[in-house]
Parts: C-alpha cells; structure tokens; sequence
C-alpha cells in the first residue's frame, strides 16, 4: 500500500514545509480518538489510552510534541512524555509497561530542518499500512472509512480531556535495562561514543559510565540545530579520529534518534553494520541462538558480506531496503538477527527495532568475551568496495523509469561483468535516488556511480 505522508520510517518532512504542527495535532487527535473507539480493539481495563511521546533534539521537536500532546488529551487521552530520548526506548517503554502506542519526534540521520514523526504499535513495533492509512485519510479531511458522521471527530469534554504525565522514569527504566544486559566490566576499556548531538547524548554516557568504561564523548553539545551536523554516524571521520588520537580500544556513532550504530575499530578503521552483523551471527551462533543459522540483511548489504557469511556455514536472506522490512521477515521466519549495512541491527530477544547502543553493548561483550580487538573479530569479512551518491530530485519514479538513466546503469554493469554490481533505488524517506556501485576498485565504483548521477541531473533539469 502506497501512503500519501508516511513512508518506510514514519512521517517525515521539512518543518513547517512538508510537515507542520497541524499535521501532528491531527495524528494526535486521531490516535486518541482511535485507542477509544470501538476501531481499536483491546483487552485492556483502563478507561483511558496511554500514549508514549519521545523526541530528538532537534529544536522543532518541542513545537510537534506540543502538538501531538494537544491533540492526545482533546481526544480524551493521555500523553505521557518521555523527553529527550531514543526511538528503541520509547520501542521498549511501550511493550514493556502497557501503552496504547508510542510517538517518537525525529527524522533520525536528517539534518534539523526536517523532522519526523514516527508511530510505534503496543508491541514495540512500527505501525502498519492500514493504520497509517486512516490518519491519512483524517488529515485530509476524509472521514467516510472513519464511521464519523460529524465534520470532525468528537472531542472529549469535562473529565473525560485527557492530560500530560511526565513519564522521565520509563526512560530511566530503559538505561536501566541495557545496564542490565551487560555481564562484564568495562573498567579496562577506554571507548569512544559520538552521540551526534542527537537523543543519545545523555543515555549513551549513562550506560557506558555506569558499566565502568572510560568514556571520550564528542556530539553531546546539542543546541537544536547542530543534530547530525558533521557527527554522528553519517560523518564518522570524527570518531576514527577521536579513536586514533586517544589510543582508544572502540568507538560507537549513533545517528540523531540512535536506532542505528557504526563502530570504529581500535586502528581508527569503520566497522560498518554489515561486519558487526557478521560478528553477532557468529556469538549467537555460538550460543545456540540463531534460528536456522540465518541472518537477515537488505539488498544495500555488501555482496562479500553475504559470501563471508556462507563461508563460515551461515546462511543470509535479504529483503528490500528499509529495517522495518527486515523486522518483518524475522517475524515471518522467527529469525533472530537481521539488520542493515547503516547500522540498523535488530536482536529480536532483547529489542523489536534497530537499537545503536544495544549494538554497542553487544559489541562490547563479545570483545570482553574472546579477549579481543574488533579488528580481529571482524578480519575474516571481505568486503567489496562501495561507492553510494545521494541525488537529489523532483520526480523519483521518473528517474526509476528513465531510459538514458537506464542505459547508464546498464553501461557500469556492463563495465564490472559480473565482478560486484549497480543498485539503483529511490530513498523511503526523502527526495533522493541512491547510486550505489559496488566492484573490485574504490576508484571504479567513484567513477561509474558520479556517471550515473551525472546523467541522472541531467534528465531531472
């Protein structure tokens, strides 16, 4: 299904452009509505609904928080605020302590002007299609498939208005629980975390201080408009640094709403989500904890990613991009591992979505664990070379369909004769065609994916 607003990641725009505080209002006021209403059916005794609201520290967060709160409690619900915090905390939160469903405010690894609002059902998992639909369908005024007579949905009066709960104990409850997943000491350890100046700027030193790590942080200074700004897991040259120059053991950067990790090893190289899934696949293996012996990755994982695993007698399935596809295979076929080269990765016994700091830890155990490097751990994964430009344009499907872009993929494959391989596909969450070529050379894959991003602008004029 096809949605006008929501995308793979939730609902995700330019402030005030594309997504505005009407809009979340509307998502507020349909959420209450909806967890009242006979639509929703649920065994639960209390009266009123429970919605959980996190945010990132992007500085229009507060506006849409505010918002989706006014919104909530005019329906007749009641918001309960997290702050600051993680999208696998508000994930946790959720399942964990009986909400109705969970709000998260960020539009993750975007720059501040765009923001995001993401839905999470009463399991910890995203909302699906059908549900996203009927806010559509409200936002733009359409109540027919709403059973709602009236110009609008009705709104609670007297002690039925719902109210505001600050809620900072069930983000403590969440710090309190990766704590707990740990089994060693990490007193010996000297690490490194870029929180990018996003929701895990306060969580990630919590957990890594309390386990007994030196801890080095950059990207905790966030002001509302310097979130993902040159930090963070898409500009990691400032942790290999940061590693490097401290002589540090491990480094971890977490994008703005920190569901995805990247791990820079003890020599300042990246160790991206495709080597990590690699080594977690083999500790679950070694513990009788990984269902068929099966990973579950996207098409965007490396080709030799893939071969690594078969070569160690591990199997991988891949899915189209986009982690909540990867989570929906694993439901599918219980598998227990799967995520995605950027670094969302899922550990289906301890989280429902991609969580960068439960990565991390586990990470951490399995170094502690083999009395190890990650260098090591990882040194048995050969990856072919990639090379992704991100361009931007009006048209998306356009592009897809275009013939000269076409011709122009068919060339660079036609280049690399089966030696690695050319993958073009249209960003979930913005207006973006990503090129990505993957072959035997860094210089070839640059090449041949700026030709076909050149000819892409070209036909996109």
């Amino acid at each position: 299904m096809k949605n006008k607003y929501f995308g793979t990641d939730g609902f995700r725009g330019e402030v005030n452009v594309n997504l505005t505080a009407e809009h979340a209002y509307k998502i507020g006021r349909f959420l209450g509505w909806y967890f009242a209403s006979n639509l929703y059916k649920t065994d639960k005794i209390s009266t009123k609904p429970r919605i959980l609201i996190g945010k990132d520290t992007r500085r229009s967060s507060y506006m849409l928080e505010y918002a989706l709160c006014s919104g909530i409690i005019a329906s007749g619900a009641d918001a309960y605020i997290l702050h600051v915090t993680t999208t696998p905390s508000v994930s946790y939160v959720v399942r964990t302590e009986g909400f109705d469903c969970g709000i998260m405010i960020t539009a993750s690894h975007n720059p501040f002007y765009d923001n995001g609002i993401k839905l999470i059902n009463c399991y910890g998992e995203k909302f699906d299609d059908n549900a996203t639909a009927l806010i559509e369908k409200y936002i733009d005024g359409d109540l027919h498939d709403l059973g709602v007579e009236l110009d609008d949905l009705p709104l609670a009066t007297r002690e039925q208005i719902g109210a505001i709960v600050d809620f900072v104990s069930g983000r403590n409850r969440y710090v309190g629980y990766l704590i707990s997943l740990a089994s060693h000491s990490y007193k010996h350890l000297k690490i490194g975390l870029d929180c990018a100046n996003g929701a895990s700027w306060s969580i990630a030193r919590a957990v890594f201080d309390a386990l007994g790590a030196q801890t080095y942080i950059v990207g905790d200074t966030p002001n509302g408009i310097n979130i993902n700004e040159n930090c963070g897991s898409t500009h990691i040259e400032n942790l290999c640094r940061l590693v490097c120059e401290q002589r540090l053991d491990i480094g971890f950067a977490f994008d703005g709403d920190a569901d995805r990790c990247i791990a820079v090893d003890e020599k300042g190289n990246v160790v991206d989500g495709d080597k990590m899934m690699y080594i977690l696949a083999h500790r679950l293996k070694s513990r009788g904890m990984l269902s068929d012996d099966t990973v579950v990755a996207t098409i965007m994982s490396n080709s030799g990613f893939v071969n690594s695993l078969k070569e160690s007698g591990l199997k991988c399935e891949l899915t189209t991009v986009g982690d909540r596809f990867v989570y929906e295979r694993m439901q599918q076929k219980d598998y227990d591992l799967g995520g995605e080269q950027s670094g969302h990765i899922i550990l289906k016994k301890y989280a429902t979505t991609g969580d960068g700091l439960l990565t991390a830890i586990m990470i951490t155990e399995e170094l502690c664990d083999k009395k190890s490097t990650l260098s090591k751990l990882c040194q048995d994964v050969f990856l072919y070379p990639q090379f992704t430009i991100n361009v931007r344009v009006q048209d998306k499907k356009a592009i897809m369909s275009n013939l000269e872009v076409l011709k122009a993929v068919k060339q660079a494959e036609e280049t690399i004769a089966g030696k690695g391989r050319v993958l073009l596909r249209e960003s979930g969450t913005e207006p973006v065609i990503r090129v990505m070529v993957e072959c035997e050379t860094k210089e070839l894959c640059t090449i041949l994916a700026e030709k076909i991003a050149a000819q892409i602008k070209k036909v996109a004029l």
